[in-house]
């Protein structure tokens, strides 16, 4: 269906409370533009395999809402001008205003399956629940991973390299902890190797029903995969539920910045000989990451490279 798309223009200083406002008269899930820089919150809470290159800030957001052409558009933009006069009066919201443009007749939800096809990583298949497995995949390791709130289908290097580096080191009865698990594929794919138990922890909740949905799919065991919300660096809580030295394989990838304050903090957890498998870190950060693994008492068994992707695998002393 169409939908009729409005465009807010405001500054980025006083987006959150434009948009606190438009919630408070009905109007949810306003899409953001802005070229505000990440902060050190934003970048640690970014279990993704890309950093965006950002562009200089000129403080100027565009908050875009979405109604349907069958709403009262009129009626609702009048209480959303309303809104944004009674915020002029104490607030510089800028130039406050509002552009009508309308979408594209699609399928919002699921026009991006056209995007995500199976594909190998090496002899693993990775296939999304619309497509058929052919007949001559049958019988191979299938991971069955659907794109959604979560990070991790697969598809990016940095997601490759510790899948291959999982296949080297996992072995039966292995317990593994999944630092940003993000959708779990790296925690499912080690318990069809043999692993006998995984924890992931992740700073976003939508990776609760990403892992469920994926762990129903393949076949995993509730018992066999469990999940904690929480970062594992600072929260005494998280490091609780996780145990000491309970683990024989960590994997973590996440980008370098979060990879030199976690590593010396999640050494901790791991069983001496055990194996920690670390992607997600750019070229050119491959040094300071090394530097900091050593430093924290472990020794770097292998370094590979895929792209401009670096994976550094270490073992505990």
């Amino acid at each position: 269906m169409k939908w009729n798309k409005y465009t807010l223009k405001t500054k980025s200083d006083v987006e959150d409370i434009v948009i606190s406002s438009l919630a408070d008269i009905g109007i949810q899930g306003v899409e953001i533009e802005d070229k505000q820089p990440l902060t050190k919150e934003d970048k640690e809470q970014m279990f993704v395999d890309i950093l965006p290159d950002m562009p200089e800030d000129d403080g100027i957001a565009y908050l875009n809402f979405y109604l349907e052409p069958e709403e009262d558009n009129e009626s609702i933009l009048q209480d959303v001008k309303k809104e944004l006069e009674s915020l002029r009066e104490f607030l510089d919201i800028g130039e406050g205003t509002i552009t009508k443009s309308e979408t594209e007749d699609k399928d919002w939800i699921n026009n991006w399956k056209e995007y995500f096809h199976q594909f190998y990583v090496d002899d693993i298949l990775i296939i999304p629940s619309w497509e058929e497995v052919k007949p001559e995949d049958e019988g191979k390791m299938i991971i069955h991973i659907d794109p959604g709130t979560a990070f991790g289908t697969g598809m990016h290097e940095t997601t490759q390299l510790c899948i291959r580096q999982l296949k080297k080191h996992v072995t039966s009865k292995a317990r593994l902890l999944d630092v940003g698990t993000g959708s779990g594929i790296l925690s499912i794919i080690a318990l069809k190797l043999g692993a006998a138990y995984a924890v992931g922890t992740d700073l976003d909740p939508c990776a609760i029903p990403a892992v469920e949905e994926n762990k129903e799919v393949n076949g995993i065991s509730a018992e066999t995969f469990d999940m904690i919300i929480g970062n594992i660096i600072d929260d005494k809580v998280v490091q609780a539920q996780v145990d000491h030295e309970k683990y024989d394989i960590v994997t973590a990838n996440i980008l370098a910045d979060v990879l030199v304050p976690l590593t010396p903090v999640v050494v901790h957890y791991m069983k001496p000989g055990a194996v920690y498998i670390t992607s997600g870190i750019l070229d050119v950060k491959e040094k300071e990451v090394k530097k900091t693994v050593e430093a924290a008492g472990l020794t770097v068994i292998e370094i590979t490279h895929q792209g401009e992707w670096v994976s550094i695998t270490a073992q505990k002393r």
